[in-house]
């Protein structure tokens, strides 16, 4: 057993903060947590990891990155989106085909994710099966748990990156097979928009998605050009979302990247079905696709992430991702004269943190019976305050002023990873 010590800080539902002042976790042997003290239960047997003035918090969760984009953050922020596909994302992602090149950066990605803080994730690789196998090794050897899809396109890729609708079968089955050995890193299908997915390989794919009981990741309404690229595409669909969903794959879990112009009928058909939003803020703006209706989207009830979406998205820190969303929702609580409330920091680390958790299976906030995914805090060099700080400013300040170095430790499965 194990007891870490130190101003326990969580988000166990949207808007709700629960602070326990120098508080205690307590682990058992399997890293799953036993209980929640207020202080050292007296006569413990337990190793006692004293984290002093820090801040404990449930870790952050990316459920939106695009990771063979990792190489060109930064670049192509002027384009929208579907001439940034072109001239950035197709050849970048082509590089991949050469598995020591997907090697260094995955190795690189896996290392930085977990040092700033983010243990789980639901991430797209890209259409090369030997590369996302070195991603999902990357990962776990690091620490970071979740998903992750190999890329299905068989149509309107890029002369370097387009598979055959066979190719695509083919290599989404090798892949599955080699997929047994990972614990903590498991696959997702990931067709990855429906404009580069034909409508045989749509159903194929959902068909495979029940037939295994996977779960699905893709692309939903990011912008109008797209939107109506849609249009064109699939004249029997009346919206984007009834592309998927005649191939099997709207359904509980699936999880949707963006959202930005969803309606209310499009939204209604996501809540009915358990259809997961992640939101990307920082992509949506760089992009200039929008910004999406999360107020909306909270109060009809949908379930709601996020995401980084790098490289659309140029910040990997997902605290960072949490202060962009929240400066988004503060964009259209402007441009709707105060009828859409912003979100609140609370709420901006709830969606970056427990939501994401609970996607997982886990619970908001630190709950007995879950495996303990934790960050710890250390935010003695910020600049001091000029009066003393409650442990609730500090973990705005934190949310706000965090760096990687600030960071440190990191619990994942509840296994300490960063130490």
């Amino acid at each position: 057993m194990k007891i870490l010590k130190g101003n326990l800080v969580s988000a166990p539902a949207l808007g709700k903060l629960e602070i326990i002042e120098h508080g205690c976790l307590v682990l058992h042997d399997d890293g799953s947590i036993q209980s929640v003290e207020k202080a050292v239960p007296q006569n413990a047997d337990a190793e006692v990891i004293d984290y002093g003035d820090a801040l404990i918090m449930p870790s952050f969760v990316d459920m939106h990155l695009h990771a063979p984009q990792y190489p060109m953050l930064g670049m192509g922020m002027d384009l929208p989106l579907i001439d940034w596909l072109n001239t950035y994302t197709f050849k970048t992602e082509a590089r991949f085909e050469d598995s020591d090149y997907a090697r260094r950066i995955y190795k690189k990605l896996a290392s930085d994710l977990i040092t700033s803080g983010t243990t789980r994730v639901c991430m797209f690789s890209s259409l090369h099966t030997d590369a996302t196998l070195i991603l999902m090794e990357e990962l776990e050897k690091a620490g970071v748990t979740g998903y992750v899809g190999k890329v299905n396109m068989d149509r309107n890729g890029s002369p370097e990156l387009q598979e055959t609708t066979e190719q695509s079968k083919r290599e989404t089955l090798r892949w599955l097979d080699a997929c047994g050995r990972f614990k903590t890193v498991k696959p997702i299908l990931t067709p990855r928009f429906t404009p580069s997915c034909t409508d045989e390989l749509m159903s194929w794919l959902g068909k495979l998605a029940a037939e295994r009981g996977l779960y699905v990741q893709s692309h939903l309404s990011e912008n109008k050009g797209e939107i109506a690229w849609v249009k064109e595409l699939c004249p029997d669909c009346a919206q984007y979302w009834e592309s998927y969903d005649r191939a099997g794959l709207w359904k509980d879990h699936t999880v949707m990247a963006h959202c930005v112009h969803s309606d209310e009928r499009e939204r209604e058909a996501m809540r009915e079905h358990g259809v997961v939003t992640a939101h990307c803020a920082g992509s949506n703006i760089n992009i200039c696709s929008g910004v999406a209706p999360v107020r909306t989207l909270l109060r009809e009830g949908n379930l709601v992430t996020l995401g980084s979406d790098i490289a659309g998205g140029a910040l990997l820190a997902m605290n960072k991702v949490i202060t962009m969303s929240i400066r988004a929702s503060k964009f259209r609580h402007m441009q709707s004269d105060g009828k859409d409330e912003f979100l609140t920091v609370e709420e901006g680390y709830y969606l970056g943190s427990s939501a994401g958790h609970e996607y997982f299976g886990g619970h908001g906030g630190f709950v007995p019976g879950d495996k303990l995914h934790a960050i710890v805090v250390d935010d003695s060099d910020f600049t001091e305050a000029a009066h003393p700080l409650s442990v609730r400013e500090r973990f705005e300040r934190a949310i706000y002023m965090m760096h990687r170095h600030n960071i440190i430790s990191v619990w994942s499965e509840g296994k300490n990873v960063v130490c």
